[in-house]
């Protein structure tokens, strides 16, 4: 891997391994751009026309996101989409319900600019003029549903080099069809990416609920962190 892997990269406080895409308007690992360019005009060539959700996503804003959810300023969502009374929760509940969709800051992929949300922009229209990242929108029928039946053919293709690292749902992080990632690079962060660096930056940060997840941060890490690979 040609970047060296600091902590700061890993944990999204830093953007010196990224650059802007003029075109996605997102920032990317600069080794992902060619090969999601190549993707995008596969995508191109079926009809589709692929566009980036999210890419890139700071410690900072993650924690931002993280923060809303525990004050109740964002909904925390069940598997069915329905919003969670975390008034109704112990601590350890709330952060539990909390990762089930959103990664602990520090522990997001998309820290790294080698993960991205995808759609097609072609599904959207003035009566659904933006992409909600459900699993609704990409089964059968969805909106975006004959997108994601193409993208499972085009990752699973022997050249690719993005997988869909929460295509299963493992008792963790909920299945996330809309999520791929740039596998050369991601695994290698993934491997990087130990409870020790997690820990510290945890402690550094302003995160609500902050000392529970110190608490339970080995039961995290092997749950929410860690992916198997393909």
């Amino acid at each position: 891997m040609r970047d060296s892997v600091s902590a700061a990269i890993l944990t999204g406080q830093t953007e010196q391994h990224l650059v802007k895409h003029p075109q996605l308007g997102c920032l990317l690992h600069k080794e992902v751009v060619i090969p999601l360019e190549r993707l995008a005009a596969s995508a191109r060539a079926m009809g589709f026309d692929l566009a980036v959700a999210s890419g890139f996503r700071s410690f900072e804003r993650q924690c931002a996101i993280w923060n809303d959810k525990v004050t109740g300023r964002r909904a925390v969502l069940d598997d069915d989409g329905q919003p969670i009374e975390l008034s109704q929760l112990d601590d350890w509940g709330k952060v539990q319900a909390i990762l089930r969709w959103s990664a602990l800051p520090g522990a997001s992929r998309h820290h790294w600019g080698t993960d991205l949300d995808v759609y097609d922009r072609c599904g959207l229209s003035a009566d659904y003029p933006s992409p909600q990242l459900t699993a609704d929108e990409c089964r059968p029928g969805g909106v975006f549903g004959d997108f994601h039946i193409w993208l499972d053919a085009a990752l699973q293709a022997p050249h690719s080099d993005f997988r869909r690292p929460y295509a299963e749902d493992r008792g963790g992080v909920g299945c996330e069809r809309w999520h791929i990632s740039f596998r050369p690079v991601a695994e290698q962060y993934a491997r990087a990416l130990d409870k020790g660096i997690l820990e510290e930056a945890v402690r550094r940060s302003d995160l609500l609920l902050g000392t529970v997840v110190l608490a339970h941060l080995d039961e995290i890490y092997d749950r929410f962190v860690t992916v198997s690979p393909d």
